[in-house]
């Protein structure tokens, strides 16, 4: 037989820092309770008929709708009743957990609220209790792994939907309400699936997001990273700390000591399918830039999985088609709407539901603008026009008949085509998470005016650098307006989960 899992009784805490760090303690135990039985059955040993660790949950319980009086979208629960989540990687998140319980202890008070914490029944999968750079189970034969299968507990999609978020979820009778939009193992699936994808660890990833279709974008922020890493820090603001490319490549600021883990860090024998790059903040409120290509298929991919690190913003920075003959190459589209023929959400979020914009964002990409530019009031509006963006999961839209598609962009009075914004807005939407779109016009199709080689570059040229300069400037300005300013209660559904 195996030896007896790991297992911690729950626990009331009234102080967020003792809850967190009993997360942290049954987190631990359990994975290495895993990692050890991995290791001994990599080496041949019977490690017994079944291995098990489960994750920790968090649990709160009040009889009273009392709370503070809050801005925040989250930090407090609905009403009465028991609510509860599993969590994973408190080493990842250990500033994001200790925050959520200290929001439910002040808006509840802890008279009224206590945090309960323990070892929950659900099992960790052995995939994600691997170390960062752990590969051991590459060393084993075909029949070992086939075996593994009944030694450990593998992923299970069940435990993983997007129901909690989706607004889809109905418990049983006598469960507990959901405390977040995302179970521990949808949480360790994405962590998997984000460092698959960008090619970087997920503990790079910054609490605000760019999102590129051109790897001009990348190539300017590249740029930008290494410049900013050759300058002594010294600028109001100027907080950044590293920068870090696929590969988990580390470019620490002149000054920086470097840390341990940089010696990890190679460079990739190829890119990764959507790679990305991270201005990193000790706070980690810096900028990640993710390069998502072209098409709503990677935009819903990648936003589903960054989603789970609960970013305070994300943009996107691309090219589109101008739809309009006043429009020209190189004018910007400032989205306040949006035209959803993407459909690889239609299944989550229906179309019925608006997909609105968000005050704060918009104001600040607008004050980006004007600040890059240098350009105010009517010089501003005609290089900056505000409107509903179209996106479309059909790249030759042009070619179908009878004039269908600009029938349609003219009811809905829609300035600009991409295929990839909607999208992103409607994901964060979906996941509360507080997104925007500035768009540069590159082609106007329906005018005559398509993109040739050598007027592509020289767009590119003129264009790109500006953009990525706007994009940064807004998320910065979005920054310095505050967390509370900025997850707007807009975004919280009728019966809504705690954390953020």
């Amino acid at each position: 037989m195996s030896p007896t899992r790991p297992f911690i009784a729950p626990m009331q805490f009234d102080d967020p820092i003792a809850a967190y760090e009993q997360v942290l303690a049954i987190y631990e135990a359990n994975v290495a309770h895993l990692r050890d039985a991995m290791k001994r059955f990599v080496a041949g040993e019977d490690v017994g008929e079944h291995v098990r660790g489960c994750y920790p949950f968090v649990r709160v319980h009040t009889d009273t709708v009392a709370r503070a009086d809050s801005t925040l979208a989250f930090g407090f629960v609905a009403g009465p009743g028991t609510y509860e989540t599993t969590l994973t990687r408190p080493d990842l998140f250990a500033r994001y957990y200790q925050q959520q319980f200290k929001l439910l202890l002040k808006n509840h008070g802890s008279h009224h609220l206590r945090i309960e914490v323990g070892t929950s029944s659900q099992p960790i999968p052995i995939h994600f209790s691997f170390a960062e750079h752990e590969h051991i189970e590459g060393n084993m034969s075909a029949e070992r792994r086939l075996l593994m299968r009944d030694v450990f507990d593998l992923p299970n999609l069940a435990a993983m939907d997007d129901g909690i978020a989706n607004g889809t979820h109905e418990p049983p009778p006598g469960e507990a309400q959901p405390l977040s939009l995302f179970t521990a193992p949808r949480v360790d699936y994405s962590l998997q699936r984000l460092r698959h994808y960008t090619g970087t660890s997920c503990e790079h990833f910054q609490k605000f997001v760019l999102f590129t279709n051109y790897q001009f974008y990348i190539d300017e922020f590249v740029k930008l990273g290494h410049e900013l890493m050759g300058q002594a820090a010294g600028a109001p603001g100027d907080d950044y700390i590293a920068f870090i490319e696929p590969g988990n490549m580390v470019t620490r600021r002149v000054g920086q000591a470097v840390q341990a883990n940089d010696a990890h860090g190679a460079p990739l024998p190829r890119l990764p399918q959507m790679p990305g790059y991270h201005l990193i903040r000790a706070d980690g409120t810096g900028i990640s830039m993710v390069n998502i290509g072209v098409g709503p298929a990677n935009a819903k991919t990648i936003t589903d999985h960054i989603a789970v690190l609960r970013p305070h913003a994300w943009l996107m920075l691309g090219h589109c088609a101008g739809l309009r003959n006043t429009q020209q190459l190189g004018d910007y589209v400032l989205a306040h709407g949006y035209v959803r023929e993407d459909h690889v959400l239609d299944e989550d979020l229906p179309l019925w539901v608006p997909i609105p914009p968000l005050a704060e964002v918009q104001v600040a990409i607008e004050a980006a603008v004007a600040e890059v530019t240098q350009l105010t009031g009517h010089d501003l509006k005609r290089v900056m026009r505000t409107g509903t963006v179209a996106s479309t999961d059909n790249r030759n839209w042009e070619l179908l008949p009878q004039r269908t598609p600009e029938r349609r962009f003219s009811q809905s009075r829609a300035i600009a085509l991409d295929m990839e914004s909607a999208t992103i807005a409607a994901n964060g939407f979906r996941f509360r998470v507080p997104y925007g779109t500035l768009l540069c016009v590159s082609d106007k199709p329906m005018h005559g005016e398509i993109k040739l080689p050598g007027m592509a570059n020289q767009f590119y040229r003129e264009r790109v650098d500006q953009h990525l300069r706007i994009g940064i400037r807004a998320l910065e300005l979005l920054r310095a307006l505050g967390v509370d300013k900025l997850h707007s209660r807009k975004l919280r559904s009728f019966t809504e989960v705690a954390f953020q």
